[in-house]
C-alpha cells in the first residue's frame, strides 16, 4: 500500500546539490584563507591560493593541472601517427607476396605477365593500391587483402568524423557502403539548407536522425548540435593531418580515393569538412601536435587522441581561472573524469562547493574603496580559532592555575551555568558536585569522577571593567623575523575573548611603526608589511592615554608587543622623528608617556620578542617605571602569553 501523494516519488537528488545535503565545514578553509590574509596576502589572493593549494582530503587546483599536464604527455610519449598507413603497407605486402607464391609455379605467359605487373608496381603505397585498382587476382588471400585494405581505409576515414564508426562498420558489406554514403550525402544537403536559412531545417533535421541517427551516439537536440559535434571531430581530424609529414598527408589523401573502392566516400567527406570549417570557423583547423612514442594510431584512433589533447587543453584554461570572471562551475567534470578518473571529479566538485559555500555564508564584503576584505562573521570564525589555540596553550601550563576570591566578580543573581573559560565567578559545589554523580551514575562508573564539564558557577553582577590598549609593533623587523602573523593571531584571541566574555570591556587596538594608529580589527588582520624606518612607541603610548582617559571608571590593562627599542618620537607640530641609534630625546618622550600612564594607574606589561641587548635594556627600564613587567615568549606562546596577562591584570 502506498502512501504517497499521486505523482511523486523518492529518488537521489541530480539538479544541483543537495539541498538536504549538511553545510560545508568551512572552519578549517577559513583558518587557511586567514592565515593568508594576516601574512599579507588581499582575501581574493588567499582564496585563489587557497583552491590552487587544496585541502587535506582535496586535491586542489594546482594538483589537478599536474595530472592533466602528465596525462597530455603520455598520450604525446606513447603515440605516433601513421597507423593506418603502416596497418595498409602490411595488408599490401602480405598481398603481394601471396600473389607471387600463387603465380611461381604456373609455366603460362599470363602468369609471367602478373609477374611483371607485380614487379613494375610504384614503390610509394597509395600508388600501389591504385595500380591495383583493376587488377584481377589469382590468390584468395591476395584478393581478402585488397578487400580489407578498402574496407579499412573506408572505416578509419568514416571513424575520424564520426566517434565509433570503425567499430560499427566492423565486416561491413557493399550495402553499409551504400548506407554511409546516403547519411553523407543527406547530411551534407542538411548543412547547405541550414547554411542558406531555409526555414524547413528543424523538420529537415528531425528526418534525417530519424533515418540516420544511429551513427550519432551523442544524440544532439538540433542541427547547431550537430554541427558543435561533428565541427569538433573534423577539426580534430584536420589537427592530425597538420601533425603529419607531407609525404604522409599525400600517401592518405591518394589512398582515401580507394576507401570502399569507391571515390564517392572521399569526395562527401571533403563537402562536409569544407562546409563545417565555414559553419564553425572557431574551431582550432590549423594547429598540430608532436607524437614521439611507438604506439601506431589508426585515423578514428588519432582524431580521438587529438580531441582528448584540445579537451585536455580546455581542462587546463578552466582549472587556471585565469579569465575574467572565472568560477569554479566553469570546470567540465565530465571531461575532467573522462581524462584523469571519477577521484578528479569528487576534488573538483568538492572545490566547487567550497567556494561556493565561502561566497554563500558571507565570509567576504566590499570594504567602501571597492576592495573584497573578510567579513565581521569571518574575523569572528578566526577569533574563535585563535582563541582555542591560546586556551590549550594555556591549559597546557600546569602548576599556574590563578585562584580567584569569592565575590571578586560581583553580587550573585541567584542563578548558575555552566563553566567557561574566561570565567571569574565563584564555583556552585553543590551543583557541580551534583553533575558529577548523575555523569559517573549514567555511564556506570562505581566512583565519582569530577569533569571540567560538571562544573557550574554562580552567575554575578559584574561591576568592574577594564580599559585595555593592546599596543603592536608593525615596523618592518616584525615582518622580517617572521613575527609578522603571531602578532595578529595575538590580536584576534584577545579581541574574541574580550568580545565574547568581557563584553564591558573596552579594547583598543592600536599599531605603531614611525606613525601609531587606532586601527579596527579588520583593518589590523587585513594590514600588510611595509618597509618603513622607525619605532614609535612614544606614539603608540599617547594614543593608549586617551583611550584610557575616554574610560576613567574602568581598570587600565596596557599591554605592548614589540621587537625593538623606540627609534622614533612624535614633535609638536605632528611630524615623526626618526634616528637610530635612538637619541637621548626619543627615549625621554617615551618614559615619560609611560609616566602618564603610571599616573592614570595603569602598568604596561611588555612583550618582548628578540634577544637584543639594548632592547632588553630599555624595555626592563620601561616595566620597572610603570610597575609592569617584561615578558618575553616564543613565537608560538605569544598569544597565550598577552591574553593570559590581560586575564590577571584584570583580575588583580
Amino acid at each position: 500500500m502506498s502512501f504517497l501523494p499521486e505523482g511523486y516519488s523518492y529518488g537521489p537528488w541530480h539538479d544541483g546539490p543537495d539541498p538536504l545535503a549538511p553545510p560545508a565545514d568551512l572552519r578549517d578553509a577559513l583558518d587557511e584563507i586567514g592565515r593568508d590574509v594576516m601574512a599579507g596576502a588581499s582575501p581574493r589572493s588567499a582564496l585563489e591560493e587557497l583552491l590552487r593549494r587544496g585541502t587535506p582530503r582535496t586535491a586542489g587546483l594546482d594538483e589537478l593541472t599536474r595530472r592533466l599536464w602528465q596525462r597530455r604527455s603520455e598520450i604525446q610519449r606513447r603515440h605516433r601517427l601513421g597507423g593506418t598507413l603502416q596497418e595498409v603497407r602490411r595488408l599490401l605486402d602480405e598481398a603481394l607476396e601471396a600473389e607471387r607464391r600463387e603465380l611461381f609455379p604456373d609455366p603460362d605467359d599470363d602468369a609471367r605477365f602478373r609477374e611483371a605487373q607485380l614487379d613494375a608496381l610504384p614503390p610509394g603505397t597509395a600508388a600501389a593500391v591504385r595500380e591495383l585498382g583493376q587488377y584481377d587476382w589469382r590468390s584468395q588471400q591476395g584478393r581478402e587483402n585488397f578487400e580489407k585494405i578498402r574496407d579499412l581505409l573506408g572505416r578509419e576515414l568514416l571513424d575520424s568524423r564520426f566517434e565509433g564508426m570503425k567499430e560499427a562498420l566492423q565486416n561491413a558489406g557493399p550495402e553499409d557502403a551504400e548506407r554511409a554514403n546516403k547519411m553523407l550525402a543527406d547530411l551534407n544537403a542538411l548543412l547547405a539548407a541550414h547554411a542558406q536559412g531555409r526555414e524547413d531545417v528543424p523538420e529537415r533535421f528531425a528526418e534525417f536522425m530519424r533515418e540516420h541517427g544511429e551513427f550519432f551516439p551523442e544524440n544532439p537536440k538540433n542541427v547547431e548540435e550537430l554541427i558543435d559535434v561533428l565541427a569538433a571531430r573534423a577539426a580534430a581530424a584536420q589537427r592530425m593531418l597538420n601533425s603529419m609529414t607531407p609525404e604522409q598527408r599525400a600517401e592518405l589523401a591518394e589512398l582515401s580515393q580507394q576507401a570502399f573502392g569507391d571515390p564517392r566516400l572521399a569526395q562527401q567527406l571533403s563537402t562536409l569538412d569544407a562546409q563545417l570549417r565555414a559553419l564553425r570557423p572557431g574551431e582550432d583547423w590549423t594547429s598540430s601536435e608532436r607524437f614521439r612514442g611507438n604506439d601506431p594510431l589508426g585515423l578514428g584512433e588519432g582524431a580521438r587522441a587529438m580531441s582528448d589533447l584540445a579537451e585536455l587543453d580546455a581542462l587546463a584554461e578552466q582549472l587556471g581561472q585565469s579569465y575574467p570572471g572565472a568560477r569554479l562551475e566553469d570546470i567540465d567534470v565530465d571531461a575532467l573524469e573522462r581524462q584523469l578518473g571519477p577521484d578528479a571529479g569528487v576534488d573538483a566538485r568538492r572545490l566547487s562547493e567550497l567556494e561556493r559555500e565561502l561566497r554563500r555564508q558571507g565570509l567576504f564584503e566590499r570594504a567602501p574603496d571597492g576592495t573584497l576584505r573578510l567579513s565581521p562573521k569571518a574575523l569572528r570564525r578566526l577569533g574563535e580559532t585563535a582563541l582555542a589555540d591560546v586556551v590549550h596553550a594555556l591549559r597546557g601550563k600546569t602548576g599556574q592555575r590563578e585562584t580567584e576570591s569569592a565575590g571578586a566578580a560581583g553580587e550573585p543573581t541567584g542563578a548558575t551555568r555552566p563553566w567557561r573559560f574566561g570565567d571569574m565567578q565563584p564555583w556552585d559545589v553543590s551543583r557541580t558536585v551534583r553533575n558529577s554523580v548523575l555523569r559517573s551514575v549514567s555511564v556506570g562508573e562505581r566512583s565519582v569522577r569530577m569533569d571540567v564539564s560538571d562544573v557550574e558557577v554562580i552567575e554575578t553582577e559584574h561591576r568592574s571593567r577594564a580599559a585595555v590598549a593592546l599596543l603592536v609593533d608593525t615596523s618592518w623587523s616584525m615582518v622580517q623575523e617572521g613575527r609578522w602573523l603571531p602578532m595578529k593571531r595575538t590580536a584576534l584571541a584577545l579581541h574574541q575573548l574580550i568580545s565574547t566574555r568581557f563584553r564591558n570591556d573596552a579594547l583598543q587596538l592600536i599599531t605603531f611603526g614611525r606613525y601609531a594608529t587606532s586601527v579596527e580589527l579588520a583593518e589590523l588582520v587585513g594590514l600588510e608589511g611595509a618597509w618603513e624606518q622607525g619605532t614609535n612607541a612614544h606614539h603608540a603610548l599617547l594614543l593608549a592615554g586617551r583611550h584610557l582617559r575616554r574610560h576613567p571608571d574602568a581598570q587600565p590593562v596596557v599591554l605592548m608587543v614589540t621587537d625593538g627599542e623606540p627609534t622614533a618620537h612624535l614633535e609638536p607640530d605632528g611630524t615623526a622623528e626618526f634616528d637610530y641609534p635612538p637619541q637621548p630625546r626619543t627615549l625621554l618622550k617615551t618614559l615619560s608617556e609611560v609616566d602618564r600612564m603610571a599616573k592614570l594607574g595603569a602598568s604596561v606589561t611588555v612583550f618582548r620578542l628578540g634577544d637584543d641587548p639594548r632592547l632588553t635594556e630599555f624595555v626592563d627600564l620601561l616595566a620597572r617605571r610603570s610597575g609592569g613587567r617584561v615578558v618575553a615568549p616564543d613565537l608560538d606562546g605569544l598569544g597565550a602569553a598577552v591574553v593570559g596577562d590581560y586575564l590577571r591584570t584584570r583580575k588583580r
